[in-house]
């Protein structure tokens, strides 16, 4: 029992200044204040630091808090001395600290000046740390960040494993488990590996209903739409995810270049540059930090308005915690995720590495991800339904808060789907995933589906009338309304639930949504078509076509040499007026600028000057010549007339690659003479028929042209005369 003396509340406003507790945080104070074993699952923004940071201060001894995040620690031991007048109240222990200040942090200890302590993992396996703390008095070991110990938490760390024996060598102190995202597999591999079965446990509610989901198909035009999402957003902070460090410098150099304040954050910038920016994010010097999902960012930033995905993230824990740092105030806070299944595919080929149980792991992982993204059910049930929450989206705090709510899709009648879909999986004897129970529905055969005999089951085929992704939709569906479980443990297997058996024996109606359909942009050579977002100006794209049809006809070339189609239409959304703002157009570049800009300039200043129309400035998107490094290298190599394959092996790419980059170059502008490399592909004749077919042709898309020569030629060949072709008629 707390001490009947001490006034928590009391101790409360004298500590913090705050009149009362919020959620569960009084109960869970007064449970490690009784020397209890306490586990607390408590969503970011729910106040889980003061649960352990009061509880210390009230206390002999010294509390350990053991974190992976060093950006944090040096967080919260700032802000606890801010409420103290002794800078020993709080103190890091990690490998960041000199000798001197090791020597300090002991002293403060062993005078009882010292209330926290926070340590990395490693630092208590090392034995000078951890003999020396056995000879203090410690008044509890927290450990924050709980999930870091489960292979099935988003953020595994080994070093975690090794955190039990390490306490118990400590004697007999209270444990404090903390996490903000633990699915109820999770939450139990926790209690397991810190051996607290007898904890007290205490799981606030995971519904933030401040926040606003949103998922959008990620297009080729992706940093636009941000750029223009941001600038609807002037002033506020912001954080941006990408998974690569790489792509965290591009997009934060595209921000800056378009007159965004914006910072890097990641492992591989040094420790100083790292604390520079979190410190400029803090202070509000800059609005955005780009940053990837792989490190932890320990911003306590209250007012972070939206967090950006810009990749999808590998897990729903990963992407819940990161969505969590918006709106911490309770404020709003817009979660924006920019979903392409290509992604996803990078992400399952770098797994395809790792040991096969911990691959198992992550694609079961990602294909939650995945039906979070796809699904049109409230994308707020969902969540919480993963966390093991209910959830009601008609009448639930923040019911109207995500984009499947605002603009729901059509449901329809599927009683007698759910039944057969029910019925599919309690007659394979719980065997199969998703992907088997689709196939069995629809009456496809895999190894698995034979090897059990299925397909010889009246059932198998009974839902080929639908499509697979109709059946898809339904299993999330119904997953989520508890007519079936998945088993975890074994990565995903259905199982029909009590209230399942119940459906079968009285049916009632089931309204189903279907799930989104993404389009994205399945050839990302440059001369598809794009679709911008935003509202192109017909009028003057047909003007535009007019325009080149006669700047075509008298340069002797086909009209889609001056301009391609998604340029126009680019034109006639950003209005560019001068020769700069025209090579930021989609597929012109400073060659083609200056080869047939003027009169179209002179066209749009003229349309925009008597339509008295206010360009949006936001859309005219400057790029930031990141791979100007790699175009400079393949254009003088080929002025060099090196072997194409060695060009692409030196910079690491393969031949699509090589050849979507050149594409590029002489879309822009720029000449590449390739002779040397078709010659020996080629003869005269061959090279002379493939150039008269680009010269008549109205596009010049490769599938037609393939089509066309109906396999005398492959794509490559194709492409690359094409190339050729470009670079001698148009530029």
């Amino acid at each position: 029992m707390t001490p009947p003396e001490i006034d928590i509340h009391q101790q409360l406003r004298k500590y913090f200044g705050f009149g009362q507790f919020k959620g569960l945080q009084e109960q869970v104070i007064r449970s490690i204040l009784s020397k209890t074993d306490t586990f607390v699952i408590m969503p970011t923004g729910g106040g889980k630091s003061l649960c352990y940071q009061l509880p210390a201060l009230m206390q002999e001894g010294t509390a350990i808090v053991v974190s992976p995040l060093i950006a944090l620690m040096k967080n919260q031991v700032d802000a606890i001395r801010g409420l103290s007048s002794e800078d020993g109240v709080a103190h890091v222990l990690n490998s960041s600290l000199n000798k001197t200040e090791i020597t300090q942090v002991k002293k403060d200890i062993e005078s009882g000046k010292t209330k926290l302590l926070y340590v990395a993992p490693e630092s208590l396996t090392k034995d000078e740390y951890a003999d020396f703390l056995k000879a203090q008095k410690l008044s509890f070991v927290a450990i924050d960040e709980a999930h870091c110990i489960s292979e099935w938490g988003h953020d595994f760390r080994p070093e975690y494993r090794n955190l039990k024996s390490i306490i118990k060598s400590l004697g007999d102190v209270p444990i404090i488990g903390l996490t903000a995202t633990a699915t109820p597999k999770v939450q139990e591999d926790i209690l397991k590996n810190l051996d607290i079965p007898n904890a007290a446990i205490f799981k606030a509610s995971f519904n933030r209903p401040n926040l606003y989901y949103e998922v959008r198909p990620k297009t080729r035009n992706v940093e636009a739409d941000i750029i223009r999402f941001i600038r609807n957003h002037r002033g506020k902070s912001g954080i941006i995810y990408c998974l690569s460090r790489k792509k965290v410098e591009a997009i934060a150099q595209v921000l800056q270049v378009n007159g965004i304040s914006a910072v890097p954050y990641h492992a591989g910038l040094d420790a100083k540059t790292r604390a520079k920016h979190q410190d400029m994010f803090l202070m509000e010097d800059v609005d955005v930090v780009v940053a990837t999902i792989a490190f932890g960012m320990g911003i306590d930033k209250p007012d972070v308005r939206y967090v950006i995905h810009h990749d999808i993230p590998k897990s729903l824990e990963s992407y819940y915690q990161e969505t969590g740092r918006a709106g911490r105030d309770g404020g709003e806070g817009h979660c924006l995720a920019y979903y392409s299944y290509k992604d996803v595919e990078k992400l399952e080929k770098f797994m395809s590495g790792k040991p096969v149980a911990e691959q198992e792991i992550g694609f079961a992982l990602l294909q939650e991800v995945v039906s979070y993204a796809e699904t049109s059910m409230s994308r707020r049930k969902f969540l919480l339904h993963y966390f093991g929450e209910e959830f009601d989206s008609e009448t639930g705090d923040g019911a109207e808060m995500d984009d499947n709510m605002r603009n729901p899709k059509k449901k329809t009648e599927a009683q007698e789907d759910v039944k057969l879909l029910l019925t599919t999986v309690r007659d394979t004897k719980h065997l199969y995933k998703a992907k088997e129970i689709i196939y069995t529905l629809t009456g496809k055969i895999n190894a698995m589906i034979k090897a059990h005999r299925t397909d010889s089951q009246p059932f198998f085929g009974a839902g080929a009338d639908k499509e697979e992704r109709h059946w898809m939709a339904l299993i999330r569906q119904v997953l989520v309304d508890g007519h079936l479980s998945k088993d975890i443990e074994t990565y995903g297997i259905l199982k029909i639930t009590e209230k399942g058996l119940d459906f079968l024996k009285h049916p009632v109606s089931f309204m189903m949504t279907e799930d989104h359909e993404y389009d994205e942009d399945e050839d990302d050579s440059i001369t598809t078509a794009s679709k911008t977002a935003g509202a192109t100006d017909e009028v003057l794209v047909s003007m535009l076509r007019e325009l080149r049809k006669k700047v075509a006809k008298s340069a002797g070339v086909p009209p889609y040499i001056v301009f391609q189609d998604f340029s126009l239409n680019d034109m006639a959304l950003k209005y560019p007026l001068t020769s700069e703002e025209m090579s930021n157009v989609q597929g012109v570049g400073e060659g083609k600028a200056k080869k047939y800009g003027k009169e179209f300039l002179d066209l749009i200043g003229r349309y925009v000057k008597d339509n008295d129309i206010t360009r949006p400035d936001d859309l005219v998107v400057k790029s930031t010549g990141v791979n100007s490094a790699n175009k400079l290298y393949i254009i003088q190599s080929i002025d060099r007339k090196l072997p194409l394959d060695d060009i692409a092996s030196a910079k690491g790419m393969n031949m699509d690659a090589l050849l979507k980059e050149m594409e590029q170059i002489v879309y822009s502008g720029t000449r590449l003479n390739i002779n040397y490399w078709i010659h020996d592909l080629l003869d005269d004749d061959q090279q002379e028929e493939i150039n008269d077919y680009f010269m008549e042709a109205e596009t010049d898309e490769i599938e037609l042209a393939l089509k066309e020569f109906d396999g005398d030629y492959d794509l490559e060949e194709l492409r690359l005369m094409r190339i050729k072709f470009i670079s001698e008629v148009a530029n």
